[in-house]
Protein backbone atom coordinates (compact mmCIF):
# COMPACT_ATOMS: atom_id res chain seq x y z
CA UNK A 1 0.00 0.00 0.00
CA UNK A 2 1.40 3.74 -0.96
CA UNK A 3 1.79 6.25 2.31
CA UNK A 4 -1.56 7.81 1.94
CA UNK A 5 -3.54 4.57 1.27
CA UNK A 6 -4.74 4.35 4.87
CA UNK A 7 -5.08 7.67 5.47
CA UNK A 8 -7.67 8.16 2.29
CA UNK A 9 -9.58 5.02 3.58
CA UNK A 10 -9.59 6.77 7.02
CA UNK A 11 -11.37 10.12 5.82
CA UNK A 12 -13.56 8.63 3.31
CA UNK A 13 -14.81 6.11 5.62
CA UNK A 14 -15.08 8.32 8.63
CA UNK A 15 -16.32 11.39 6.60
CA UNK A 16 -19.14 9.33 5.08
CA UNK A 17 -20.10 7.86 8.08
CA UNK A 18 -20.19 11.41 9.83
CA UNK A 19 -22.11 13.04 6.76
CA UNK A 20 -24.99 10.09 6.57
CA UNK A 21 -25.04 9.50 10.49
CA UNK A 22 -24.16 12.74 12.24
CA UNK A 23 -23.98 15.54 10.09
CA UNK A 24 -28.29 16.04 10.53
CA UNK A 25 -27.85 16.85 14.24
CA UNK A 26 -23.88 18.20 14.15
CA UNK A 27 -21.28 16.38 12.37
CA UNK A 28 -18.20 16.34 14.67
CA UNK A 29 -20.41 16.45 17.89
CA UNK A 30 -18.74 14.79 21.09
CA UNK A 31 -20.87 11.22 22.52
CA UNK A 32 -19.74 9.19 24.74
CA UNK A 33 -18.33 5.52 23.86
CA UNK A 34 -17.13 2.75 25.67
CA UNK A 35 -13.22 2.98 26.64
CA UNK A 36 -10.87 0.49 25.26
CA UNK A 37 -7.91 -1.50 25.59
CA UNK A 38 -6.35 -2.69 22.95
CA UNK A 39 -2.96 -5.28 23.23
CA UNK A 40 -1.25 -6.17 19.65
CA UNK A 41 1.20 -8.11 18.73
CA UNK A 42 3.23 -9.02 15.21
CA UNK A 43 5.90 -9.23 13.15
CA UNK A 44 7.25 -6.21 11.66
CA UNK A 45 8.66 -5.75 8.15
CA UNK A 46 11.32 -3.44 6.64
CA UNK A 47 11.32 -3.48 2.96
CA UNK A 48 9.70 -6.58 2.61
CA UNK A 49 11.93 -8.72 4.88
CA UNK A 50 10.76 -9.46 8.39
CA UNK A 51 13.16 -7.62 10.80
CA UNK A 52 11.24 -8.53 14.62
CA UNK A 53 8.52 -8.35 16.33
CA UNK A 54 6.09 -5.93 18.16
CA UNK A 55 3.99 -4.95 21.10
CA UNK A 56 1.39 -2.51 20.90
CA UNK A 57 -0.93 -1.28 23.25
CA UNK A 58 -3.19 1.46 22.77
CA UNK A 59 -6.55 3.06 24.99
CA UNK A 60 -9.38 4.35 23.45
CA UNK A 61 -10.51 7.37 25.32
CA UNK A 62 -14.44 7.48 26.40
CA UNK A 63 -16.09 9.49 23.71
CA UNK A 64 -16.18 9.83 20.22
CA UNK A 65 -16.11 12.92 17.95
CA UNK A 66 -18.21 12.77 15.40
CA UNK A 67 -17.79 9.14 14.29
CA UNK A 68 -13.90 9.25 15.59
CA UNK A 69 -13.15 7.85 18.74
CA UNK A 70 -10.03 9.42 19.98
CA UNK A 71 -6.76 7.11 20.94
CA UNK A 72 -3.37 7.09 22.26
CA UNK A 73 -0.59 4.16 21.96
CA UNK A 74 2.71 3.11 22.46
CA UNK A 75 4.75 0.40 20.55
CA UNK A 76 8.19 -1.70 21.30
CA UNK A 77 9.63 -3.68 19.22
CA UNK A 78 12.75 -6.21 19.39
CA UNK A 79 15.13 -3.79 18.29
CA UNK A 80 14.07 -1.63 20.98
CA UNK A 81 12.96 0.97 18.72
CA UNK A 82 9.68 3.02 20.63
CA UNK A 83 6.92 4.53 19.06
CA UNK A 84 4.10 6.60 20.91
CA UNK A 85 1.51 8.23 19.58
CA UNK A 86 -1.94 9.77 19.43
CA UNK A 87 -4.98 9.82 16.50
CA UNK A 88 -8.40 8.12 16.53
CA UNK A 89 -9.90 4.97 15.10
CA UNK A 90 -12.84 4.72 13.06
CA UNK A 91 -14.79 1.28 13.65
CA UNK A 92 -18.09 -0.24 11.45
CA UNK A 93 -19.20 -1.70 15.09
CA UNK A 94 -20.61 1.39 15.53
CA UNK A 95 -22.70 1.40 12.34
CA UNK A 96 -23.95 -2.16 12.67
CA UNK A 97 -23.63 -3.60 15.61
CA UNK A 98 -22.81 -7.35 14.72
CA UNK A 99 -20.22 -9.69 15.95
CA UNK A 100 -17.96 -8.88 12.55
CA UNK A 101 -16.15 -5.71 12.17
CA UNK A 102 -13.24 -3.52 10.58
CA UNK A 103 -11.51 -0.73 12.01
CA UNK A 104 -9.59 1.58 10.96
CA UNK A 105 -7.03 4.03 12.26
CA UNK A 106 -4.67 7.13 11.90
CA UNK A 107 -2.17 7.98 14.50
CA UNK A 108 0.49 10.55 14.32
CA UNK A 109 3.39 10.19 16.61
CA UNK A 110 7.26 10.30 17.26
CA UNK A 111 9.58 7.45 16.66
CA UNK A 112 12.48 6.57 18.65
CA UNK A 113 15.11 4.72 17.09
CA UNK A 114 17.85 2.31 18.85
CA UNK A 115 19.13 -0.85 16.92
CA UNK A 116 16.20 -0.67 13.96
CA UNK A 117 15.46 1.08 10.46
CA UNK A 118 16.06 4.22 9.93
CA UNK A 119 12.97 6.27 9.00
CA UNK A 120 14.38 9.08 7.86
CA UNK A 121 12.22 11.54 10.43
CA UNK A 122 11.28 11.48 13.81
CA UNK A 123 7.46 12.06 12.97
CA UNK A 124 6.05 9.04 11.74
CA UNK A 125 2.43 8.41 10.26
CA UNK A 126 1.26 4.68 11.38
CA UNK A 127 -2.02 3.81 9.28
CA UNK A 128 -3.53 0.72 10.32
CA UNK A 129 -6.35 -1.60 8.64
CA UNK A 130 -8.11 -4.40 10.84
CA UNK A 131 -10.41 -6.91 10.88
CA UNK A 132 -12.24 -8.99 14.13
CA UNK A 133 -14.71 -10.10 15.84
CA UNK A 134 -16.78 -10.07 19.23
CA UNK A 135 -15.68 -13.02 21.00
CA UNK A 136 -17.34 -10.98 24.00
CA UNK A 137 -19.70 -8.53 25.44
CA UNK A 138 -16.55 -6.71 26.24
CA UNK A 139 -13.61 -8.74 24.10
CA UNK A 140 -13.14 -8.91 20.81
CA UNK A 141 -9.81 -10.54 18.68
CA UNK A 142 -8.62 -8.45 15.25
CA UNK A 143 -6.47 -9.33 12.85
CA UNK A 144 -4.24 -6.43 11.82
CA UNK A 145 -1.99 -4.83 9.23
CA UNK A 146 -0.24 -1.81 9.94
CA UNK A 147 1.69 0.72 8.03
CA UNK A 148 4.44 3.64 9.66
CA UNK A 149 6.01 6.16 7.25
CA UNK A 150 6.91 10.20 7.49
CA UNK A 151 4.57 11.00 4.45
CA UNK A 152 7.71 11.89 2.85
CA UNK A 153 8.80 14.47 5.06
CA UNK A 154 12.16 13.96 4.75
CA UNK A 155 14.22 11.88 1.37
CA UNK A 156 14.63 9.43 3.45
CA UNK A 157 11.11 7.38 4.02
CA UNK A 158 11.06 3.94 3.67
CA UNK A 159 8.22 3.00 6.44
CA UNK A 160 7.95 -0.05 8.07
CA UNK A 161 5.03 -2.43 8.49
CA UNK A 162 3.38 -5.12 11.01
CA UNK A 163 1.12 -7.88 10.58
CA UNK A 164 -0.39 -8.97 13.85
CA UNK A 165 -3.12 -9.93 16.05
CA UNK A 166 -5.29 -7.86 18.47
CA UNK A 167 -7.11 -8.64 21.77
CA UNK A 168 -9.47 -5.93 22.78
CA UNK A 169 -11.54 -4.93 25.97
CA UNK A 170 -13.69 -2.38 26.57
CA UNK A 171 -14.47 -1.20 29.51
CA UNK A 172 -18.59 -0.82 30.06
Amino acid sequence: MTDSTFAWIFFLVGGTDAYLNDCPTNCFRQTEAPASIHLQYGDTYFQEDVIGDEVFVSYALPKRIGPFQPTVGVSKTSDDDVWVGAGANWSTDRVDGGPFFIEVGLMPGIYLQDDGPNLGFPVQWRGSLSAGLTIAETASLSVVYDHRSNANASETNPGIETIGVRLSYKFE
